[in-house]
């Protein structure tokens, strides 16, 4: 078991376990994360690694947009350490938690969890109101490595543009607070 208390180090756990996790346990307010974007960038970096999310957010309103980005499962913090357990072993198990996400937005957030992690560090960047020159930065690859992805982000939410993709990821309840790539 490992643990990590930002979202940057569960990204760094993540990347070096990669496939070998079997399980990611994540907290919707961990540092670094806002809304849900830890759950999109993490089911973008091992898709095939179920996670469960445990949190205090609102049941009600969280757990169809976890189920939208990728998770397994949402439990509140609230829960009983039997409910808690009896999740766990289900998601272990390849089980996923009964959640209806058939709304409009449903095919918008499969796209959106179909982008690869630097897509998605990209879309992110745009989200920060960042410049494909920052968000190069910020990612250390080139300016035209991020035109190139930004290109793809456009493709695979069949978007126009970089304010339509950022209108849709936010509409998805993906966003952040300036806190980067």
């Amino acid at each position: 078991m490992v643990e990590a208390g930002t979202l940057d180090r569960a990204t760094m756990v993540v990347r070096e376990a990669g496939e070998a996790l079997v399980l990611i346990l994540l907290d919707l307010n961990m540092p670094g994360a806002v809304g849900y974007s830890a759950v999109a960038l993490l089911h973008a970096e091992v898709p095939a690694v179920p996670i469960l999310v445990i949190s205090s957010a609102d049941l009600a309103a969280a757990r169809p947009q976890v189920a939208r980005f990728g998770a397994v499962g949402f439990l509140g913090k609230d829960e009983s350490l039997q409910t808690i357990e009896a999740a766990i072993g289900a998601a272990l198990a390849g089980e996923r938690m009964a959640i209806d996400t058939g709304d409009a937005d449903h095919d918008m957030a499969e796209r959106v969890a179909a982008l690869t992690p630097t897509q998605l560090r990209v879309l992110i960047g745009v989200l920060d109101g960042r410049l494909n020159k920052q968000i190069a930065f910020d990612l250390g690859i080139s300016e035209a490595t991020v035109k190139t992805h930004m290109t793809a982000v456009l493709r695979k939410l069949n978007v126009g543009n970089r304010t339509q993709a950022a209108l849709a990821a936010r509409t998805l309840g993906l966003e952040t607070a300036g806190h980067g790539v």
